[in-house]
């Protein structure tokens, strides 16, 4: 009797294993058919037999347990070929025997069935050991079948990665022999506890030979240390201050953002399994979760770091996290100006804003840098003035003495304890507030705050995702009907246009570069359409040498009709700022 398995790991090859056997178990000792030595195996993990024609697999009571199609073995169940068999960090399909013609199969056994032990046949089956599967034998097996694509990480050799998760593994298995006494220790005896094991580990495999000589002994340490107890190689990335923003897309392939440009990383987990591990090692202070049942989780780093965290069966390339990096320094208006991202005029201009109380709302894409501009307007407020700010991962830093932050909630393991932004604005109104600063509107929220601007809370501000000021009006539009209230459009936008006096748009453009692309006035409706009209605006010549774009700001010439009021009530304002100068 002969089949064969087809064995692939997650964000692994794949290798084809034949068998002369009725039956092969699965585990991480060396004694099974198949040695897989992974943290997450069982010794003995899984039992598949082959009689008859019938493919069954079994379950040894293994802790992690044994899936099909992702559903978890209750009893022995008879597979086919294109089922597909999870085990930890690996899938396998079995490739039955040629019968041959005449044979009948017997029945299926059901859930619960006892499965007769098998002889085996002849020996000489193989084993898969990390990434080598050698017949026990000696002998080399079959080629590999159908290989999957391999990741390729710049700077990241397939060996060290290898080397990574083999000291990983041996870390795993050398606490769990002391797991009791670990438990009684303190963090920081822990940590030198792990630290000091991982060199023993270390020491062991340089003398048996399995360390590249050119390998640094210290940053396999510290990367295995990392992993164990830390964020793993994202805490190189986040002690990194010229990185805004860590994405890891699966165990191998880790991107950062630096001055506005991905670029992908040297470094890399072990496994999928060490990606999962740093997400719990998140969220648990949090009294948080994340599991099948609920996959995608958004929690804060101590040092106020936004972060993002998905897995399977939603991330189909295993664990994602993307961590958007808190600014202890953020950037103020000159800041701005130093980098090009609008002119000195355009800085006077906001200022003035909201300094005579205007409702702005600042749009743009992901990662434009609208929460920054946000921040710097914000300082702008004066300083006796009450400011709330509602935000759903605090991130603005005001200056100001008299300020409220709020945060939104999620809800608990439960379901339950959820508060929204839209919950919070509404409260916000009862907090006898001079300014509301919401972080980001996304929902029904939006009726809310446009009610508040139009109800005596003037100098409001928010951001919105939007591609221009015109989009983000319509992005408005959508909001409110979001909220539940089944207003008609008309009414939506003499509420917007009531409401809302600035819009101004935030761009991240090809090299990296955050600039304020149009500022614009909403003067009005005309039938049924909300009017508008750029006060400034980037006009975009082309790109240098190195690709960066290059462009100038220039005002329209339209004055702004609030700056005519000014001007009448005898306030000083500067009217050269609008004037165009060819």
């Amino acid at each position: 009797m002969s089949f064969s398995i087809i064995l692939t790991e997650k964000g692994g090859a794949t290798q084809r294993l034949d068998f002369e056997c009725e039956e092969i178990t699965i585990g991480r000792v060396d004694e099974n058919d198949i040695c897989l030595p992974k943290g997450n195996i069982s010794k003995k993990h899984t039992k598949i037999v082959v009689k008859d024609g019938k493919i069954i697999v079994l379950d040894l009571k293994s802790t992690n347990g044994t899936y099909v199609n992702g559903k978890k073995l209750a009893g022995p169940q008879v597979i086919s070929p294109d089922d597909k068999v999870y085990i930890g960090d690996f899938i396998l399909n079995v490739e039955p025997p040629d019968l041959g013609a005449g044979v009948e199969p017997d029945a299926a056994p059901q859930d619960g069935d006892e499965v007769a032990e098998q002889p085996t046949m002849t020996p000489a089956r193989p084993r898969y050991v990390g990434t080598d599967a050698t017949r026990r034998d000696g002998h080399s097996q079959r080629a590999p079948a159908a290989p999957m694509a391999q990741p390729q990480v710049t700077g990241l050799a397939g060996d060290y990665a290898a080397t990574l998760q083999v000291a990983h593994d041996r870390l795993i298995e050398a606490l769990d022999l002391r797991r009791l006494d670990l438990e009684r220790l303190g963090s920081g005896e822990l940590r030198k506890k792990t630290e000091d094991t991982i060199r023993q580990i270390v020491t062991r495999m340089d003398q048996t030979g399995e360390l590249d000589p050119h390998l640094d002994r210290e940053e396999l340490v510290q990367d295995v240390l990392n992993e164990a107890l830390g964020l793993g190689p994202l805490e190189t990335y986040l002690a990194d201050e010229t990185v805004s923003e860590i994405m890891v897309n699966s165990a191998t392939q880790v991107y950062v953002e630096r001055a506005g440009r991905l670029e992908r990383v040297k470094k890399a987990f072990s496994s999928p399994q060490a990606v999962l591990g740093v997400i719990e090692r998140i969220v648990a202070p949090l009294g948080r979760h994340i599991d099948e049942s609920s996959p995608l989780v958004d929690a804060r780093l101590p040092d106020g770091s936004r972060v993002n965290a998905i897995i399977p069966p939603l991330a189909l390339k295993g664990p994602c996290i993307t961590i958007r990096k808190f600014k202890r320094e953020l950037l103020a208006a000159d800041d701005l100006i130093g980098l090009g991202a609008l002119t000195p005029q355009m800085a006077q201009f906001l200022d003035a804003c909201v300094k005579v109380r205007r409702n702005l709302v600042i749009s743009g894409g992901t990662g434009s840098g609208k929460t920054t501009l946000l921040n710097v307007l914000s300082g702008y407020i004066p300083e006796q003035e009450r400011i709330v700010t509602i935000e759903d991962a605090a991130e603005l830093q005001l200056p100001q003495e008299h300020w409220i932050q709020l945060e939104a909630r999620p809800a608990n393991i439960e379901g339950k304890g959820q508060i929204t932004i839209r919950d919070l604005v509404r409260n916000s109104l009862r907090m006898r507030p001079d300014r509301i600063v919401v972080g980001e509107c996304r929902g029904g929220e939006a009726l809310d705050m446009l009610q508040a601007m139009n109800t005596g809370h003037d100098g409001s501000l928010t951001t919105l995702h939007a591609n221009s000021t015109r989009d983000a009006l319509a992005r408005l539009e959508t909001m409110v009907l979001m909220s539940g209230m089944e207003l008609p459009v008309r009414a939506i936008r003499e509420q917007i246009a009531s409401a809302v006096h600035l819009v101004i748009q935030q761009t991240r453009f090809a090299d990296g570069s955050r600039r304020v692309t149009a500022i614009s006035e909403i003067s009005g409706m005309e039938t049924d359409v909300i009017t508008m009209q750029d006060i400034f605006q980037f006009q975009q010549e082309g790109f240098d040498d190195q690709g960066a774009v290059v462009g100038r700001f220039v005002p329209t010439g339209f004055v702004p009709r609030f700056y005519d009021d000014l001007q009448r009530r005898g306030i000083p304002v500067d009217m050269d700022l609008f004037r165009q100068d060819g």
